[in-house]
Formats: structure tokens, C-alpha cells, sequence
């Protein structure tokens, strides 16, 4: 079923017209249903969201999902549906169970009957025929509370994860702190050294444009020369920095199957109808393999290296990292009067993941020890920053918190004040665990969903984009390449224009 059909599926469940969505799921299977049989079953915590429909639907109000704000109320209504076909169906069952007795080791009335052939025979078709209305009518009931569960399910996977009471509700952040304070004046700097990267760029052949749109279209780029000295020398700063803070390295995939996506909480769609996933095209096959999509990020593939497995729960935390291209086909929707590095669709970036114990506590240290990571990178690589704690409005399906660091760029001074993210952190909970099937066990320790973080080391063209603009030398007509990048430069240390 397509993503809209399954919206469509949606607004009739939330009209309150049940009977005619749950023909529809009876012979067109949603998404979830029609995951492949090695995919992770997801597990949402159902009991919660019938318990406490107001505070769900008011996360989703406050989040701006409005269209799921009534999901919770039609749960509550499609459970207490469930539970009378339920009990209707544990007295059908004992009904069953008495006549089976009976037609096992004879009724009282067959007894009475002995000597009469004819009504002892007539009351055991009647027995006989009870007794399949019973098995029709209990199969019945299953099959409309499988549909029902279904539904259920399909309804809950549509809902954000809850939000911590760290994020500001609505559409505005708040400023925590600034990176590298002292260069603040930067903000009112008007001279030639807020040429924009692009040019930067091309005077110093380290970019180009041209040639990429020709070979794959808009959104896409060339380093040259020392650009792609720095790219690499950007990854390999991000690593070792996060390596040291006692993240082990992964390289992973970076193409997975769509319902991975979905279940970590990328959708193929965002909420302004923008594609935001690369899916591929397979040759058509009588038995048709699952979609394949283009990771958007590392967060996919890492989430999913624990799908359908028990974590020992004395291995958490456990912290990852990894360097890997990502795709974004949103780029060309949202980034049409976006020259250069900012906005791209397929760039390098390196990302750090964790699990950790099922707590707020053990979730919260380890977000504070990537920003950590982030703010130490950002700072010695001499750029100006600024740390937010991001507003509801912002937060994707699968964070309940996050917060982002903005780069001032001074060629962005006539858009957003000049800043722009370079990276952000998210505390996920057991939204990514759930659906993925991720569960942690433990000797006198009950089986739990671990708690996910996540958060970019680096994302590089928005962070090379920064070096040449805030390392540019409009004197000299070079940039100076930040000290902590020079072992993987080639003993490059100024670009300079090529002879």
C-alpha cells in the first residue's frame, strides 16, 4: 500500500468511519502489516497511550502532527472493541468446550434417550451443527480482532514519541551558549572577508559545481584538489576525536530496506508533503523483495545493527561511530535559492550513536558526552557557534529532545542572521528499540527497550563550507587550514591559488 493510501486509511479511522477502514486493511495490508517475515516486529507500549490518550494527544498538538492528535481517542475506542470482542469470545470458547465435552462422553439427554436411536442420533447432529456455528462465529471474531489489533498498531506507529519537558514548546529555540564567544564580531563584520564559500571555492579550484550538475543534476558537488584533502582530513579529526571519548568505530551500509527507515522515523514524505528518501527501483520479480532506500544517515543503519537481538544489559551504554555518504532528496524542495555546500543531496557525514540503559539519567549523559564531542570539534576548528535547545516544532518523529549547533556563516547574514546547523544531538527513547525489535536482558534484570542518542560528529560540506568562509584571508587570498587538520593534509596548511 502506498504512504497515502495509508494516510487515507487514517482520516477515516479519525472520521469515525471504523467499519469502512477496517474492510479496507482487510484486503489492502499497510506497510507494517506487509513488512517481510525476517523484519523486527515492533512492540509500542499500547497500555500507555490507552491510559493516558489526553497526554499523546496533546504531545501531538504540541509537535504540530495536529492530524494525529485524535489517533489516542480512536486507540481508546478501538481497544474497548477488542475487549468485548474478546470476552464474547472466551464465552463462546467455554460454550464450545462444554458441548465438545458432551459430544466426547455423551450428554445427559443421549443417556435418557438410550433405547432411542433415532433422537439420540437427532440430537447429536443438533450438537454437531451447534457446535460448527460456535467454531464459525469464534473465527469470525478472530479475524475481526486480528484486524482489529492491526489497526491498533498501525495507528500507534503513527504517533511522535513523547517530549521531554526540556523542550521548549512551539516554533521558537533558546539559546543556551555560544562556541568560540570571542569571535563575535564577526556578526558585524562587512568586509570582503564574508565572501561566501562558493567563491572562496572556485577561485581556489576546490569546488565545482558546474561539472556535477551535468553529471547528476542539481544538489550535487566535486571537491578538487585540497577541498577534498579537507573532506577527508574533516572525517578523520571527527573520528579520532570520538574514538578517544571511547566510541568504537563502525562503517556502516548505506543502503537499507524502507521499513527500517520507517521504524527508526523517517518517512518518505515529511510533513510538508517534501520527498525526503531515495527509494530504488528493483527489477519487478513474481516474488518481490522489500523496498530499498538510500540512508539518509548513519542513525538508520546504526539503530538497526541491533534489530531482533537481546543486548546484554551490562554491555550499556554502548557507544558507536561512524563516516558514511548520506542522501537527502529534499534538497532540491527546500533548497532552490540555496547556493553551494548548505543544503546538498548527497554529502559525507560522521555520526555518532548510542544505547543505553532504559533511564533518563543514562540517556542524558550520554547526550551531554556527544555535545561535548561536537563543541570541542567546532572549537578547535575555530568557528563561531551557538547551542540550541530546539523547540517542539523541530523535533522528527523519534526525539523526545534535541539540541542543534548553528555555525555563523557570513555569507548567510541576509538569511537566518547568518546561522546555520552544522550538527545536532537527540534523545530518542525506546521509540527506535520498539519498533526495531531491540530489547536488553540481564541476570535478575527484566527484559527492557535500551534508549537510543544520537548525534553528529560531522557533517562535512556545511562544515568546510564554514572553515573557508571563517578561514579566508581576504588579504592573502587564501584560507588558513585550522591547526588539528594538518596531519591528514599532506602538509598542506594554506590554500592558495593554483599557479
Amino acid at each position: 500500500m502506498s504512504y497515502n493510501c495509508q494516510r487515507v486509511h487514517l482520516y477515516q479511522l479519525l472520521r469515525g468511519s471504523f467499519q469502512e477502514a477496517r474492510r479496507t486493511l482487510s484486503t489492502t495490508p499497510t506497510p507494517y502489516i506487509a513488512r517481510p517475515s525476517t523484519a523486527p516486529k515492533p512492540s509500542i507500549n499500547i497500555k500507555h497511550i490507552q491510559k493516558n490518550p489526553k497526554l499523546h494527544s496533546q504531545n501531538c498538538l504540541d509537535r504540530n502532527y495536529t492530524v494525529q492528535h485524535q489517533i489516542p481517542f480512536t486507540i481508546v475506542e478501538l481497544v474497548k472493541e477488542r475487549q468485548t470482542l474478546q470476552s464474547k469470545n472466551v464465552g463462546l470458547r467455554q460454550k464450545n468446550n462444554r458441548l465438545q465435552t458432551d459430544l466426547d462422553h455423551g450428554s445427559e439427554a443421549s443417556r435418557d434417550v438410550v433405547g432411542n436411536s433415532e433422537i439420540r442420533n437427532e440430537i447429536t447432529e443438533k450438537s454437531f451443527v451447534l457446535a460448527r456455528q460456535l467454531k464459525d462465529q469464534i473465527k469470525q471474531i478472530e479475524a475481526t480482532e486480528g484486524q482489529l489489533n492491526a489497526s491498533i498498531e498501525s495507528l500507534a506507529l503513527e504517533l511522535p514519541n513523547l517530549t521531554s519537558s526540556c523542550t521548549p514548546i512551539g516554533a521558537s529555540p533558546c539559546v543556551l551558549s555560544y562556541i568560540n564567544p570571542h569571535l563575535s564580531s564577526l556578526l558585524t563584520s562587512s568586509t570582503e572577508s564574508s565572501r561566501n564559500h562558493v567563491e572562496i571555492g572556485n577561485s581556489l579550484s576546490l569546488l565545482d559545481f558546474a561539472s556535477a550538475s551535468t553529471t547528476s543534476g542539481w544538489g550535487f558537488y566535486y571537491l578538487k584538489n585540497a577541498g577534498s584533502l579537507l573532506e577527508q582530513a574533516l572525517i578523520q579529526y571527527a573520528l579520532h576525536t570520538a574514538i578517544r571519548h571511547k566510541f568504537t568505530p563502525v562503517a556502516p551500509p548505506t543502503i537499507v530496506y524502507s521499513h527500517i527507515s520507517t521504524a527508526c522515523g523517517f518517512r518518505p514524505r515529511d510533513r510538508n508533503g517534501e520527498h525526503q528518501v531515495y527509494a530504488l527501483q528493483q527489477p519487478e520479480r513474481k516474488d518481490p523483495k522489500p523496498e530499498l532506500s538510500l540512508a539518509g544517515t548513519a542513525e538508520i543503519p546504526f539503530a538497526a545493527l541491533h534489530a531482533s537481538t537481546d543486548m546484554a544489559s551490562s554491555s550499556l551504554p554502548l557507544r558507536i561511530v561512524g563516516s558514511s555518504r548520506c542522501y537527502r532528496a529534499e534538497a532540491g524542495a527546500r533548497g532552490v535559492d540555496t547556493k553551494g555546500l548548505y543544503r546538498v543531496h548527497e554529502f559525507t557525514k560522521v555520526e555518532m550513536f548510542g544505547w543505553t540503559a532504559p533511564t533518563l539519567s543514562a540517556a542524558t549523559e550520554l547526550f551531554e558526552t556527544m555535545l561535548s564531542i561536537q563543541t570541542e570539534i567546532l572549537t578547535n576548528l575555530g568557528l563561531h557557534c551557538r547551542i540550541l535547545e530546539m523547540p517542539s516544532h523541530d523535533l522528527g518523529a523519534s526525539a523526545m529532545r534535541k539540541q542543534d549547533i548553528e555555525c555563523f556563516f557570513p555569507s548567510r547574514k541576509e538569511r537566518d542572521e547568518g546561522w546555520g546547523e552544522v550538527t545536532s544531538t537527540s534523545i530518542c527513547g525506546d521509540y527506535q528499540t520498539r519498533r526495531l525489535a531491540t530489547r536488553a536482558k540481564g541476570k535478575g534484570v527484566k527484559t527492557e527497550f535500551p534508549w537510543t542518542v544520537n548525534g553528529t560528529a560531522l557533517a562535512v560540506p556545511r562544515v568546510l563550507a564554514a572553515i573557508l568562509e571563517r578561514h579566508w584571508d581576504a588579504e592573502e587570498q587564501c584560507v588558513r587550514v585550522p591547526r588539528v587538520l594538518w596531519p591528514w593534509m599532506g602538509g598542506t596548511r594554506v590554500i592558495r591559488r593554483q599557479a
